[in-house]
């Protein structure tokens, strides 16, 4: 299944999105190859760092997406791809393989009077595939007190996307995982709220890919130690 995380604009929160939809995937026991579109290369340091074992591709432009990102749905049951926040060319490039489109976003007047322009490339790869990629808009970086106003919802309609019931809210955790090569499931008492939060929303998004625990990542870097022995 290829997932592209997209939206021509910039700090909505796409490398957080799709990063840590790499690793929670990876934590429930799923192959998960992540595909990093966008120049800044944000994701790919972060997951090469905090899951050594996870691979990353990085892959520059258009040509490149429609080439390969096939080839590595061959190889994984997940490919996560974490689109540009430019580059049109590259995003629509994601949306003609891609199953489902995440489109992260801020729950803002602004925002839901951009959504139309910001993703019309997806409405162009649904025509012209005749159906996918099935697309959800996830709020992102909100208040704790936010609501979902009319206006976000008239253009969510508009364009035939849904709205993920859980929204992710501006957390001190979300920004730190990063910089710690971790994710905030891994972070402690101080980041539970992070941790509930976005294991929420990835249990809607894919309730097909919920197993009956994460697993933590030195369990997982062990059991891998384990298999590695007994193969040798």
């Amino acid at each position: 299944m290829i997932i592209a995380v997209v939206n021509s604009k910039g700090g909505v929160g796409k490398s957080t999105l799709a990063g840590s939809l790499a690793g929670w995937l990876h934590a429930h026991g799923h192959s998960v190859i992540l595909a990093d579109c966008d120049t800044q290369q944000s994701s790919s340091e972060w997951l090469t760092e905090a899951v050594p074992t996870l691979p990353v591709v990085r892959l520059h432009n258009a040509d490149q997406v429609l080439d390969e990102l096939p080839v590595l749905a061959r190889e994984a049951e997940f490919v996560i791809a974490d689109g540009p926040g430019s580059q049109t060319e590259t995003s629509r490039g994601l949306l003609m393989w891609a199953d489902l489109a995440v489109i992260p976003c801020k729950a803002s007047m602004f925002e839901a009077r951009a959504l139309d322009k910001n993703t019309n490339f997806v409405r162009q790869a649904q025509a012209i595939r005749q159906g996918p990629p099935h697309a959800v808009a996830v709020l992102s970086m909100v208040g704790k007190d936010y609501r979902l106003t009319r206006d976000m919802l008239a253009a969510a309609h508009a364009l035939q996307l849904s709205v993920a019931g859980t929204a992710l809210t501006l957390r001190q955790a979300y920004a730190d995982a990063p910089g710690q090569a971790t994710f905030v499931w891994q972070m402690g008492y101080a980041a539970r709220d992070a941790a509930a939060e976005i294991d929420q929303l990835f249990r809607e998004l894919l309730p097909e890919a919920v197993t009956a625990e994460v697993i933590p990542l030195r369990r997982r870097r062990e059991k891998v130690a384990n298999s590695l022995n007994l193969n040798t």
